[in-house]
């Protein structure tokens, strides 16, 4: 059901949108995690280590895609609020035909080059195969990925979140009962694991697609209406490359942080995969606050409410901090019991590493809860440039700072290179945004003029 975000209760709009949202990614999350899990207890750790090596990779190309999706969406709520609903599909057509081409030449480029990828993060030999296996299986998939988060940023654009959640949570269970089919009973290993998260996937996609045509006319489309704009895919790539940069240069910086981990040996290898899927939930939820605040603010852009975006940025702010003192409590205290869900009691050296990292950043969360409603702020005005670069000097300084102190401090430097970072992306945005929101209606009414 859409919802329009430029009247009513500001603070009730962003919870209401976000909630569903962070559950959603909760449960997309949950593919990677549960098969971790699986694998972890029932395969062996060298197998966690394989799955775990193969995570940043797909991450990169997974986020870039979904990247696409979210720069998209940002133009397709814009258009939402605005009322120009004709414009609106065709930036929903346009997303779609270019999105699925772009989609094909990847998963081909990705398949061809699995082995020389993983060469270049210097994956241990003993693991090499299990995660090329893993990896090409995950690669096919990724045109599912990209339907179903085509279709939800559309839906997510009307400001319908519940109906993308509803169908993650069925294809969630259906990836439960795949892992427990291909690797407890067919002792299929990886490849087991990987085959139950594409068929997840790929329900996901089609609950998705069917939806939004049997219960949304106006998205309705013929085969005619299905129309590649040149004006329209020339403005969605100047939005969208910045944030499939953005969403690609988290992952490519996970990517190289994985090289210095790897040195490290297989229990480190393992409890980073651990502790990886657990900060993967961590963060998601500050993601999606984030994304609640984009569509909020540029609904409200679209019908050049100038005040609405300031009070939507300071209540997301609040909800962003709120998340991070019950996240903090949560990991401090749960973080072995958080640990002994991925690997065997017996495993005793990879879940002190683990618990002893997540103990740590139950501390350091704060500041990326900080740095996701700033950038939810920026992208909500059409100002996406700021974000790109923030999370580019994240990035950079978070992989300078592993491959210093990872050597000296094992997996401990991990957190604190994740810290340093942090710091210099909020040293880089605060000033732009405090410069922003003082300038208020001038600043927003000049993006307003510049964008339609």
């Amino acid at each position: 059901m859409a919802t329009d975000m430029t009247k009513g209760n500001i603070s009730k709009h962003l919870v209401k949108f976000a909630v569903p949202l962070v559950l959603g990614n909760i449960f997309q999350l949950s593919y990677n995690a549960i098969d971790s899990i699986f694998v972890g207890r029932f395969v062996g750790k060298n197998a966690l280590a394989a799955v775990g090596t193969a995570n940043p990779i797909v991450n990169i190309i997974m986020f870039f895609i979904i990247g696409i999706t979210l720069g998209a969406s940002v133009l397709m709520s814009e258009y939402f609020g605005a009322g120009n609903i004709k414009k609106f599909r065709r930036e929903v057509s346009t997303t779609l035909i270019g999105g699925i081409i772009f989609t094909i030449v990847v998963i081909v480029f990705c398949v061809i080059f699995t082995r020389p990828i993983l060469k270049l993060v210097r994956t241990p030999v003993e693991i090499m195969e299990d995660t090329t296996i893993y990896l090409r299986i995950i690669f096919f998939s990724l045109i599912f990925t990209f339907l179903y988060n085509a279709y939800a940023a559309v839906l997510r654009s009307t400001g319908d979140s519940k109906n993308p959640l509803l169908f993650l949570i069925i294809s969630s269970v259906l990836n439960i009962i795949m892992d427990v089919i291909f690797v407890i009973y067919l002792k299929m290993g990886v490849a087991g694991s990987a085959i139950a998260t594409s068929i997840a996937e790929f329900m996901a996609s089609v609950f998705c697609i069917v939806h939004v045509y049997r219960n949304i006319p106006v998205l309705r489309f013929s085969l005619k209406d299905f129309v590649l704009d040149k004006s329209l895919l020339k403005i969605t790539i100047s939005y969208s490359w910045v944030t499939a940069m953005q969403q690609s240069c988290i992952q490519i910086g996970k990517f190289f942080v994985q090289g210095a981990v790897n040195p490290l040996g297989v229990n480190a290898i393992a409890a980073f995969n651990a502790v990886n899927r657990v900060d993967d939930f961590a963060y998601t939820p500050e993601q999606n606050i984030s994304h609640a605040m984009t569509t909020f603010l540029a609904q409200n852009r679209g019908a050049e409410k100038p005040e609405r975006i300031k009070k939507g940025f300071l209540a997301g702010m609040k909800i962003e901090t709120g998340y991070w003192i019950i996240l903090s409590v949560v990991v401090y205290f749960g973080a072995k019991s958080i640990m002994k869900l991925f690997v065997k009691n017996s495993e005793v050296g990879v879940v002190n590493l683990g618990v002893n990292y997540l103990q740590l950043m139950a501390f350091f969360y704060l500041l990326p809860s900080w740095t996701n409603g700033i950038q939810g702020y920026f992208r909500g005005i059409g100002d996406l440039k700021i974000t790109l670069r923030s999370t580019f000097i994240q990035m950079l300084g978070r992989v300078i700072f592993s491959y210093i102190l990872a050597p000296k401090m094992g997996i401990y430097g991990i957190a604190f290179s994740c810290l340093g970072g942090w710091i210099i992306m909020l040293a880089y945005e605060v000033p732009f945004c405090v410069k922003s929101i003082k300038e208020g209606e001038v600043t927003i009414i000049h993006h307003i003029k510049k964008t339609l």
